[in-house]
């Protein structure tokens, strides 16, 4: 079966970016809308007017820049920073003194904050803090004496900085944990559907093998009792199994990077719907006896194998432990919501507790080949086993899958 490897990417990051640019460009239309205002306060309007085309074209030039994580490089940053603070640092020599006592904008007004944002983006509160300090002391010298108003926008920028770029390491932290979480389900049902693959095929031959060859006796009980370890040892990692590390993209812009195994175009239900007497048509013979609709039973190609394997693996345990001579029934109900498809056999039963047993010792048929494959489908297994009266599995599965098998 091939399979694929899809790659999601998850970033609550780069909305972040997005805004940015936006803030860059509007607060840069908003500076020059207040000097255009305050034309009159300006004494030195040629200085204003040459400053103001260099934040234009920058602004532009640069929207690339603040896209994502790596293209806002430390320089970029650094060139971006001093055109602030020397917008800043000029408002003295450009207004006059009733614009800087009536506290008055500066040259750059809040583009500054732009410049300060792109740092918490980038790199977090402390690169956050780094920006905002020489913001503040321009700020300061502008003014020339600490007054309130100055003083309130210098820590309401410092604050919100910091705080952004709190937010931004939480978040980039959250990707992380998130990613994890989802590449371990991931690799949980693949696992499973390997458990389910080997269970319905190789642990059932090495299981054949160590009684026939206990039966047989000489130098087939030592082939059957390797056999057996083999079936021990597959069990355990059918049963554990690892799961691989979750990647971080060298782009923190882009988040996390998870790697996801999807089932390959053999398991897609782009093919139509199956109908499921054909797949359950070869379980029939002289001890397993088949009642279905006279009308076809169609399921989506990937939920019609899945239950069609379940019903393969309940007859599995029917011919092991209800003995040879057992007979079994197979009906096939076709409801408008749903498919049922009810197993029952003529054996001795379940002995309470032996399905718990059996899942603390490895052998996960139940578990995983029948209520697996059914809770991935969206459906359901029920088992029902009086002791001494048979065996009864009842298998449901809507026709419109809930799981993720159907979904593929």
């Amino acid at each position: 079966m091939v399979k694929q490897v899809r790659v999601m990417r998850m970033s609550v990051e780069q909305p972040l970016w997005r805004a940015l640019t936006g803030y860059r460009v509007l607060t840069m239309l908003y500076a020059v809308g207040l000097f255009a205002t305050a034309y009159d306060e300006f004494d030195r309007p040629g200085i204003a007017i040459a400053y103001y085309v260099v934040l234009c074209v920058w602004t532009f030039a640069t929207l690339p820049r603040v896209q994502n994580a790596a293209a806002c490089t430390k320089r970029f940053l650094a060139v971006d920073l001093a055109i602030a603070v020397t917008g800043i640092v000029l408002t003295p020599l450009v207004v006059n003194d009733h614009h800087i006592e009536s506290g008055g904008p500066t040259l750059p007004s809040i583009w500054t904050a732009g410049s300060v944002l792109a740092f918490a983006i980038k790199g977090g509160w402390r690169w956050a803090a780094l920006a905002s300090t020489p913001v503040a002391a321009a700020n300061l010298f502008e003014r020339g004496h600490p007054a309130r108003d100055t003083v309130h926008n210098v820590i309401l920028v410092w604050v919100a900085s910091i705080a952004i770029g709190y937010v931004v390491e939480v978040a980039r932290a959250s990707e992380r944990t998130l990613a994890r979480a989802l590449e371990i389900e991931a690799a949980t049902r693949e696992r499973e559907r390997l458990a389910r693959d080997i269970h319905d095929s190789v642990l059932q031959v090495l299981a054949m093998v160590q009684r026939r060859g206990a039966v047989m006796g000489g130098e087939a009980a030592e082939l059957g009792r390797m056999a057996g370890e083999q079936e021990v040892a597959l069990r355990t990692l059918v049963s554990g199994g690892l799961t691989s590390v979750s990647r971080v993209s060298r782009d923190a812009a882009q988040g996390a990077v998870v790697h996801v195994i999807d089932d390959g175009p053999d398991d897609r239900p782009d093919d139509g719907p199956l109908d499921l007497r054909a797949l359950l048509a070869p379980y029939a013979s002289a001890k397993v006896s088949l009642v279905e609709p006279g009308a076809p039973v169609p399921l989506p190609p990937p939920a019609a194998r899945e239950l069609a394997a379940a019903v393969g693996a309940a007859l599995d345990n029917v011919h092991r432990h209800a003995g040879e001579h057992a007979r079994a029934w197979i009906l096939v109900e076709d409801e408008p919501d749903e498919v049922i498809v009810t197993v029952r056999d003529d054996g001795p039963g379940i002995p309470e507790g032996r399905l718990a047993q059996a899942e603390g010792e490895g052998r996960l048929g139940v578990a995983l080949s029948i209520r697996s494959r059914l809770r991935d489908l969206g459906g359901s297994a029920e088992l029902i086993s009086p002791p001494g009266q048979g065996t009864e599995v009842e298998l449901k599965v809507p026709k419109v899958s809930r799981g993720k098998a159907g979904q593929r």
